[in-house]
């Protein structure tokens, strides 16, 4: 009999290598390299690959991993062999302007857009190009397709609109085929922006489309009847094309779809709840989505908002704001979900302010992470005290104890959306135990810091009715002291309010976002914002974000 050879996968990296090369490798293979923590902590530079001439801007890998696929502003492409460290090919795209995005459409098409306004595909094999859409008015950003390959992708571009391509079917640019599939500028205004795109793995009729706001829009493309370009006044100069394009586009902008192609049914809006609930909202703030990616099985979805916020967000199982609805309403008259958790044995001392400092026992473990978390909000390290309890929480989920505290640990670091993730906080506490008195009252102070007054006048007057012992207590009388010139305020300033900009479908879609599931932080000494988040791993474990020589990567979960 002849000697068993031994699996690949026991033979160490170089081996599982070689054998990836072969095509003999199994699920052991996957599992046996899978992202880990350890693997995170040895990551390195392994190779630098030289060839452009230029910025390189995007990245892409095909279907197997076997090429890796680079664009720069030298307009060229540049296919690698990423074992090897060697260049397969190097490609003249045609581009006259910097090149944004690069994505395989399958093993033999490869598909680039660029600040020059256009949409290109061509053949790897012929060299042949495959599709030249100019349907654009301003710099197309970002490309989105099927991860299995098709014919079907979509573009963004800085014109607002989100186009549509089909390679099985023949176009000319400004004819009557339709293919805009969203135009924003319907709905947000002239000024309107599509700024990034990414189709939903398992889903792939969802599509999700970032604008120059802080709102994920979220689409199913089985719903929506593709438009048509806007028609061009004849007599146009050729060098004033595309301005008489876009002015065209631009003359109903914000009065909705002409045709009415996106039915309500069609989309769904998600925004962190302390961004969308904000008071005189504007239609495009400083903020705008810079990324938006799904995770493997499609059931969440990864948004950078720029600067160092980067949210995720559940789309089977994401609420509303928690400022949306009164607190009386959904603690005390609604029905609450039957929450199956610990039971812990609350005593009273006298606390700070003359609010009561409420004691739980806790296991030897995380009394001890408390207990430092407390020593730090004391000399004033918040952000080591608030991981100190993201710890403590993660090991010990349900006690309103932990919320509580990690919720004045935020308040009092005050970074942005601290104060509301301090509120989701004092949510959670007050499920968990609906007597918990600081709770309630920094539920109230919080609300009052976000400058929506009357929400926390209504949780102030709850809790003076719900804890009589402590309504005349200093801070109490003081919070009260706020609350009334804040609303006097609002009373004499209603009135001097303009609407808010955008479609009534915008307003509408806006007013029921669904909020963030969690947030995560990087920061560093540069001043520039993130660029990128996406998940890494093949279970979205970890998620890494990177902007000019940063890259931060933290758990995606716990």
């Amino acid at each position: 009999m002849g000697r068993r050879e031994e699996p690949a996968w026991t033979k160490g990296t170089v081996g599982l290598t070689v054998a990836r090369e072969r095509g003999d490798v199994g699920r052991k293979f996957q599992n046996r390299l899978t992202v880990t923590r350890s693997m995170i902590e040895r990551l390195g530079l392994e190779k630098e690959l030289h060839g452009h001439m230029g910025c390189v801007n995007c990245l892409e890998w095909n279907v197997d991993g076997s090429i890796l696929a680079s664009a720069s502003d030298d307009l060229h492409v540049i296919l690698w062999d990423p074992y090897r460290y060697k260049q397969i090919s190097n490609i003249s795209t045609g581009h006259t302007g910097n090149i944004f995005s690069v994505k395989f459409l399958s093993r033999d098409s490869l598909a680039t857009c660029a600040a020059d306004s256009s949409v290109r595909v061509r053949s790897l094999s012929t060299g042949a190009s495959l599709l030249e859409c100019g349907c654009h008015c301003g710099r197309v950003k970002r490309l989105a397709s099927v991860p299995d390959g098709t014919d079907v992708f979509w573009s963004a571009g800085e014109d607002g609109l989100v186009l549509q391509h089909d390679l099985r079917t023949p176009h000319r640019c400004n004819s009557d085929s339709a293919n805009v599939l969203v135009n924003l500028l319907n709905h947000l205004g002239k000024y309107a922006e599509a700024k990034c795109l990414a189709v939903n793995p398992r889903r792939p009729y969802q599509l999700a489309v970032g604008a120059n706001d802080f709102y994920v829009r979220l689409y199913d493309t089985r719903m929506i009847k593709l438009a048509k370009l806007q028609e061009i006044p004849s007599g146009s100069a050729p060098s004033g094309l595309m301005w008489e394009r876009q002015n065209v586009r631009c003359s109903r902008a914000g009065h909705g779809d002409p045709d009415e192609n996106i039915p309500r049914e069609a989309v769904q809006y998600y925004a962190p709840g302390h961004l969308s609930m904000e008071l005189n909202e504007n239609t495009f703030p400083k903020k705008a989505t810079t990324y938006v990616a799904f995770s493997h099985d499609g059931n969440e979805l990864l948004v950078n908002l720029g600067s160092e916020q980067v949210y995720l967000f559940d789309i089977n199982s994401a609420r509303r704001p928690v400022l949306v609805e009164s607190f009386i309403i959904q603690h005390n008259h609604s029905r609450r979900e039957e929450a199956s958790h610990e039971t812990v044995q609350p005593t009273e001392t006298s606390g700070e302010n003359g609010t009561i400092d409420q004691q739980v026992i806790l296991p030897e473990k995380i009394q001890h992470l408390k207990a430092v978390a407390n020593e730090l909000v004391n000399s004033g390290s918040f952000c080591m005290a608030v991981e100190t309890y993201n710890m403590a929480i993660h090991a010990y989920p349900n006690c309103a104890l932990l919320y509580s505290n990690r919720a004045a640990a935020l308040m009092r670091r005050g970074w942005s959306g601290d104060t509301y993730a301090a509120i989701r906080d004092c949510y959670q506490a007050i499920k968990l135990d609906p007597g918990h008195v600081k709770s309630h009252f920094r539920l109230a102070k919080g609300l009052m810091d976000l400058k929506r007054a009357r929400e926390a006048n209504e949780c102030l007057l709850y809790f003076k009715d719900k804890f009589p012992k402590h309504a005349s207590s200093h801070a109490v009388f003081l919070l009260q002291k706020d609350i009334k010139v804040a609303l006097k305020t609002m009373e004499r300033d209603e009135g001097d309010e303009d609407s808010q900009a955008g479609s009534p479908l915008e307003r509408q879609l806006r007013m029921s976002s669904l909020d963030y599931s969690s947030r995560f932080l990087g920061h560093c000494n540069t001043t520039t914002d993130i660029k990128e988040a996406n998940f890494l791993g093949p279970d979205a474990g970890f998620v890494a974000a990177g902007r000019r020589q940063y890259v931060h990567l933290v758990p995606s979960h716990g």
